[in-house]
């Protein structure tokens, strides 16, 4: 009797000893990042049959148990992976704002300050000075947008460094979770309850920091040991086996790096953007938002640079030669080819470019286009939809393809034999704002003067009107002495002639037509490659039956003359990007606008993420968190505990000592 009532003291003793024990280890571990609570579990040994009954033998701690909820942790888990995701993107959508306002306030200055030099020319079109301002400024405009894609090329080097040591960082989570299921594995006695908890606890860390990377799940088997998936179920730890993120230069585009994932020899192209975290943030907004506003800007440049180049070309510098370029053409050589991105497993020989036709109508969608072995396509990526360009030579040149429905601005140039199954990706506007140059030089190349002019009949009483709207040969142009004249050849029919003013009819006219009231017609002068074009418009009713409006077309030369530098001044208000519909400055305003709302939009969903990761953090931590004020009370229970098991050990040692007296 008096040893089995020493065992029980033991036993209590022992119990207590342990529980304490874990109280300690604790409160020990109260600010270690990743520790879950644990806690001795506590049975009752066996009782010992004595005759009829049952003795009681004390008790023992059955297993030291983490207090763990798989489900509480899970969603902290998912939670955290939206909040790293949410906050890169909104760190990232910040950024680009501060550059957009700081580099569109830039680029609107510069924009301003090159028309108000220009409206200075058009005043005084022979001042040299005025003229060289212009050219400063053009300098200022092109350096600015220069400068503006350099920052979103900083700024896209910056996010695949990023990528690249997070991928870096997963693959050595991957062979550290890997070693911790191998040393659980190695660990496991089948003859003994038990886990390892402390090292269970550094597994669910590391799974922890990888989903600030990307969405994590896992599955653990009936050994402990846990297979890891990432992303929408790629799996990256298959038991003891690790895998690795690697990333490699993007194809066809080389500077979006993109991301495999290796195991022994073998690799898998991984989809980045549907990994989740904050991995899934660095491509959401570098192939979305950062691409989506560098295109914007590209399409920017290339309609400032046609335009004002056009401009230009319709009129005559101080020397009487046509105006040279002001900057880069649109349609260099280095341009065009650098529009095509072309894929690693092409096997045909083609080479290909893009030539813009009409920057009016560019859209900043991404193309490709895809040779079935018998036609190329089209299929716009962004919009979904497709057309049938035709086959390899096809076209007018020959090799020259044009998206007609709809029309978006450009033409497709190929040249070469392709092999079924080859793409060619396209981009219209790229590298447009990074190589656009202020390529002219001398001031007195500007081409202020037009080259000629229209002048009214005195004698004309109606408000129809000739205007010239198109000059493609100014020098020739100026060559030209045109007559129009214009009657009501019969109610809400009007009837033209152009002809030659020394030859006027019956001798052959130049151009003759009628057009309906309240409509207008458009002449080429002269037919087939025209000079330059002209439209008549409006009622033009003489002052009697039968009368003729009259306009004259001379040459309008002169270091005087200003008139093409007010055309040039007005394509300032000239709606000219998104279909005809945006000026240069409201599609600067527009875009660098919606990337403020992006970043607002970040900044909700990341106090969003925040709010929803607070609150399943607190919900794991109340189950499985350290609690010191618990472990207080735990701690003097367990102290109790001890001192009445030391207690029962003392008794027994007294009856022990008693009956030892006895016998002596």
């Amino acid at each position: 009797m008096t040893v089995n009532l020493y065992q029980t003291g033991v036993s209590g003793l022992m119990a207590a000893q342990q529980q304490l024990a874990t109280t300690g280890h604790n409160i020990a571990n109260v600010n270690t990042e990743g520790y879950t609570r644990q806690r001795a579990e506590q049975n009752s040994a066996l009782g010992i049959n004595n005759g009829s009954n049952y003795i009681g033998s004390g008790t023992y701690i059955q297993d030291i148990t983490r207090l763990y909820d798989q489900f509480s942790h899970k969603e902290q888990l998912l939670t955290q992976s939206n909040l790293s995701n949410a906050d890169l993107l909104h760190a990232r959508l910040t950024q680009l704002d501060q550059v957009m306002a700081a580099s569109g306030n830039a680029i609107v200055g510069s924009l301003d300050n090159f028309y108000q030099a220009l409206n200075g020319v058009a005043d005084n079109p022979n001042d040299s000075g005025l003229r060289s301002i212009v050219l400063n400024q053009a300098g200022i405009l092109s350096n600015n947008l220069n400068e503006l894609t350099n920052n979103f090329d900083r700024m896209s080097k910056a996010v695949n460094g990023e990528i690249e040591q997070i991928a870096n960082r997963i693959s050595e989570i991957s062979l550290e979770i890997a070693k911790i299921n191998e040393t659980i594995l190695s660990s496991q006695n089948l003859s003994q309850g038990g886990q390892p908890n402390d090292l269970l606890d550094k597994r669910d860390q590391l799974i922890g920091q990888l989903s600030e990377f990307t969405r994590v799940t896992t599955v653990e088997d009936g050994n402990g040991v846990l297979t890891v998936m990432i992303g929408q179920g790629t799996t990256l730890v298959a038991g003891i086996t690790p895998m690795t993120l690697r990333v490699k230069a993007g194809d066809p585009d080389t500077q979006k790096i993109q991301l495999s994932l290796v195991s022994n020899n073998s690799s898998v192209a991984i989809n980045g953007t549907i990994l989740g975290g904050s991995l899934a943030a660095n491509f959401e907004f570098r192939d979305e938002n950062l691409s989506q506003i560098r295109t914007e800007i590209d399409r920017l440049a290339m309609a400032i640079s046609a335009t004002l180049n056009d401009s230009q070309a319709s009129g005559l510098d101080l020397n009487g030669v046509q105006g040279a370029n002001i900057f880069t053409d649109i349609n260099t050589t280095q341009l065009q080819q650098g529009r095509v991105l072309v894929p690693s497993r092409n096997t045909g020989t083609t080479q290909a470019q893009v030539t813009i036709n009409d920057v009016s109508l560019l859209p900043t969608d991404e193309f490709e286009i895809r040779f079935d072995g018998a036609n190329f396509t089209l299929y716009n990526l962004t919009s979904g939809g497709s057309e049938n360009l035709g086959a390899p030579g096809a076209g007018v040149p020959a090799g020259t393809h044009t998206p007609t429905s709809p029309d978006y601005g450009f033409s497709f140039v190929e040249t070469g034999v392709p092999v079924a199954g080859d793409i060619f990706v396209i981009i219209p506007t790229k590298n447009s704002a990074a190589l656009m140059q202020t390529t002219l030089t001398n001031g007195n190349a500007i081409a202020a003067s037009a080259a000629i002019a229209v002048t009214p009949s005195s004698n004309n009483v109606s408000d129809g009107k000739v205007e010239i709207t198109n000059v493609t040969n100014p020098v020739a142009a100026r060559s030209y002495d045109v007559t129009v004249d214009v009657y009501e050849s019969a109610p809400g029919t009007f009837s033209y002639r152009v002809y030659d003013t020394a030859t006027p009819p019956p001798a052959p006219t130049i151009a003759a037509g009628t057009y309906a009231a309240g409509a207008s017609v458009l002449i080429d002068i002269p037919a087939g490659t025209p000079d330059f074009q002209i439209e008549i418009s409006g009622d033009l009713v003489g002052s009697g039956t039968n009368a003729r409006e009259t306009f004259t077309l001379g040459d309008a030369f002169g270091v005087g003359n200003g008139n093409n530098a007010v055309s040039m001044a007005k394509t300032q208000e000239l709606g000219v990007t998104n279909g005809g519909r945006e000026t240069f400055s409201k599609s600067l305003s527009v875009s660098t606008s919606v990337v403020g709302a992006k970043a607002s939009n970040a900044n909700l969903s990341a106090d969003t993420a925040q709010a929803l990761y607070t609150q399943a953090y607190n919900r794991n931590q109340a189950s499985s968190g350290v609690n010191l004020d618990e472990e207080a009370a735990n701690l003097m229970k367990y102290q109790q505990a001890y001192q009445a098991a030391s207690q029962i050990i003392s008794t027994a040692n007294t009856l022990f000592d008693t009956i030892l007296a006895a016998v002596r």
